[in-house]
């Protein structure tokens, strides 16, 4: 989803779409937020970045336009996580998956997914980028733009990432750090190595066990933190005021 909609905004990121490969199946196939969710929202911090440069304005914008693609996705889906969608994740058994993807035509219909999904997707991120803000909070803005930044990733990754911040777009779904960071040592694993990106790639598999240490083995947003956030300044001052610093730490290590 990631690289059909940068094509549309005539983005070209190839590094950075081919990470996103660790974010399918809801994060490593565990089943939270469908894939497609998570790289339309890379999407919008990508064309975020390209209007509005980096700091606090283009990451607020990330993160609405990312509140709307979880919405029209939900709409069109009724679900937004993967294992609701599909009914499965890494623990169901190679006979389920295989009657889902080969005897039930699972693959297709992901397929028809993602193309009902794209054009809507392409015209909430541009409706949403192009309105005008009358204020912005302060940065830090996005608990995932955060992470990026404390693991030495420029101010390009710091947007593309802010719309994951409070589960995707404030929704409280799985983890936002936890995907960026996922995704960003994906993406700095792959780079390194020139190897394809896969769900046993070593960086990627150490960056959840430490997740899942720090955060009580609790993955969505809204368990971790009690709540879900109002909006994007309710977030940014739960940020501010230190708000899930242990996590981030532990993901930027």
């Amino acid at each position: 989803m990631l690289r059909v909609l940068n094509q549309g905004f005539e983005n070209s990121k190839t590094p950075e779409e081919k990470a996103t490969a660790s974010l399918a199946g809801g994060i490593m196939q565990h089943g939270y937020q469908c894939g497609m969710i998570w790289g339309a929202a890379l999407a919008a911090g990508t064309e975020a970045f390209r209007l509005d440069g980096s700091g606090s304005k283009a990451e607020t914008k990330a993160v609405l336009a990312s509140q709307q693609l979880v919405e029209s996705f939900r709409a069109q889906n009724k679900h937004i996580n993967c294992l609701e969608i599909t009914d499965i994740d890494k623990n169901s058994s190679t006979l389920k998956m295989v009657t889902f993807f080969l005897l039930k035509g699972g693959t297709i219909g992901c397929f028809r997914m993602a193309a009902k999904f794209a054009p809507e997707a392409y015209t909430e991120i541009d409706k949403v980028l192009a309105k005008e803000l009358p204020t912005v909070p302060s940065q830090p803005v996005s608990c995932a733009s955060l992470l990026a930044k404390k693991m030495g990733l420029s101010e390009e990754h710091q947007v593309m990432a802010a719309g994951l911040a409070g589960g995707i777009g404030l929704s409280g779904g799985a983890c936002g750090a936890l995907g960026a960071s996922i995704w960003l040592k994906g993406l700095q694993s792959s780079s390194d190595s020139g190897d394809m990106l896969n769900f046993n790639n070593q960086a990627t598999l150490e960056a959840m066990e430490s997740f899942l240490k720090v955060s009580d083995y609790e993955f969505e947003c809204s368990d971790i933190v009690g709540r879900k956030f109002r909006d994007v300044e309710d977030h940014a001052d739960y940020i501010a005021c230190g708000g899930c610093s242990k996590i981030l730490d532990q993901l930027a290590s």
